[in-house]
């Protein structure tokens, strides 16, 4: 994992997440933008996010999927994990039903 940003990112923002529903006061976060309160659901995905999960809940592979966005399956990978948490679901098989939502 020795250089992996995007995995570095999704730790460090689930970090910060953590920090935030706390209640800490987060001054600056490494050119990171300052935190909200972590927002659930399927209005709290990211562009990038809703993509990749509409895609996952069409039956994508992730690597179909990170062909398709020209990004590595790492990333496709990430943002899936990072989807499962906003929308409270244990994986893929939950998606559908999550989204119908948006």
């Amino acid at each position: 994992m020795l250089g992996d940003r995007d995995h570095a990112r999704a730790l460090a923002d689930e970090a910060l997440d953590v920090l935030a529903g706390s209640g800490a006061e987060l001054e600056r976060s490494r050119g990171r933008r300052p935190r909200t309160p972590a927002r659930r659901g399927a209005h709290a995905l990211t562009p990038r996010e809703t993509r990749i999960a509409l895609m996952a809940a069409a039956g994508e592979t992730n690597a179909a999927t990170a062909q398709a966005l020209f990004v590595t399956p790492k990333t496709v990978e990430s943002h899936l994990t990072s989807t499962y948490r906003k929308l409270g679901i244990d994986g893929r098989q939950g998606l559908p039903d999550a989204l119908g939502e948006r």
